[in-house]
């Protein structure tokens, strides 16, 4: 198992968009754009139960999240994993992470009767350059 290095946590502590591959029921790969964060030595991102995301990880938990320095496009890491799905908690880390990412203090968009959810990613392998 790889661990996140402090120069590669930074990566993911930028408010720079980090990008979610899941896989789906028939085998193939859905990619989406996510907020980011990391706790710990975990890399954490949200979404709202029911949501693509969410049916796929629950379904198979098999995941990759990566980042890219938009200043350096050979300065990035990627991580995959296994992602734990936590229902507690997840409205306050979907507010940390807009005001990471908007600088508000509470998620702006959220839908009436949502739940939102946290995925945990506990690194299993990573990638990190360090640029160029």
């Amino acid at each position: 198992m790889d661990k996140l290095t402090e120069e590669a946590k930074e990566l993911f502590r930028q408010p720079w968009h980090a990008w979610v591959a899941t896989v789906r029921p028939d085998g193939s790969l859905q990619s989406t754009v996510v907020w980011v964060d990391v706790e710990g030595d975990d890399v954490v991102f949200n979404t709202a139960v029911g949501r693509a995301k969410e049916r796929h990880l629950r379904a198979n938990p098999q995941v990759s999240v990566s980042v890219l320095d938009p200043k350096d496009p050979f300065h990035l890491v990627s991580v995959s994993g296994t992602a734990e799905l936590e229902l507690e908690g997840a409205d306050e880390v979907i507010d940390r992470l807009a005001n990471k990412y908007l600088g508000v203090e509470t998620y702006p968009y959220r839908q009436p009767g949502e739940q939102r959810i946290t995925v945990r990613v506990t690194p299993q392998r990573v990638i990190h350059n360090s640029g160029g």
